[in-house]
């Protein structure tokens, strides 16, 4: 059903920009006060989740926002799905003041500090002749897997996926995927330490992260 819709609008430009500024404020580009009022009915929570009262929801009917059970998004964070879902697992903690913007799946047990940026999504600037703004936006999922913890002030760009049990170092901008049971640190973000499983400990490396 929700696919249908999708392509019908996909099919009719006028139709689908007149029901998105019914949605979406033009200028704002927030969710409209009349969307908000019913927000609780399309984002979908577990049990004993958490989200405080000052996070800022831009959350839309069109995208997918899932919260796991237990998990929490803490104060003065800003969650935007409306050029992608936002899925998060259970058990996960989305600190103080982090901005996130699909599409992004975050798995169980993820551990996020303060004044983090995931955003799944770049600007297109391919036409000199245009401004950067009108051009769009092309996005591409991020994921976060299980028991992957993220210092403050990092930055995650678009396309990136992180492995599970894995450390971003506090100021980390993470340009490429990290392999699982790794830390990474620096601008760009380069591995530091990985698990290595027949000697069971960590060991000391000094190599990039792979390209995406």
């Amino acid at each position: 059903m929700k696919t249908t819709i999708k392509n019908k609008l996909k099919s009719n430009p006028k139709l689908k920009q007149f029901i998105l500024n019914l949605i979406v404020h033009p200028i704002k580009t927030r969710p409209r006060r009349w969307i908000r009022l019913f927000q609780f009915l399309y984002m979908k929570r577990g049990h004993k989740s958490v989200i405080y009262r000052n996070v800022r929801k831009d959350i839309v009917p069109f995208n997918s926002f899932k919260l796991g059970e237990k998990s929490i998004i803490e104060s003065f964070s800003t969650l935007n799905n409306m050029v992608g879902d936002i899925i998060i697992g259970s058990q996960s903690r989305i600190g103080l003041s982090n901005t996130i913007i699909g599409p992004i799946i975050i798995g169980n047990d993820v551990n996020l500090g303060q004044n983090i940026t995931i955003v799944g999504f770049d600007h297109n600037y391919q036409d000199p002749n245009k401004s950067i703004i009108s051009q769009g936006v092309n996005t591409s999922l991020i994921t976060i897997e299980n028991d992957v913890w993220i210092g403050a002030n990092s930055v995650i760009l678009a396309g990136v996926t992180i492995g599970k049990h894995s450390i971003i170092a506090a100021g980390s901008v993470v340009t490429h995927n990290v392999p699982s049971f790794s830390v990474v640190a620096g601008n760009p973000a380069k591995i530091i330490k990985q698990y290595n499983p027949e000697k069971k400990e960590w060991e000391r490396i000094h190599h990039k992260i792979e390209k995406k």
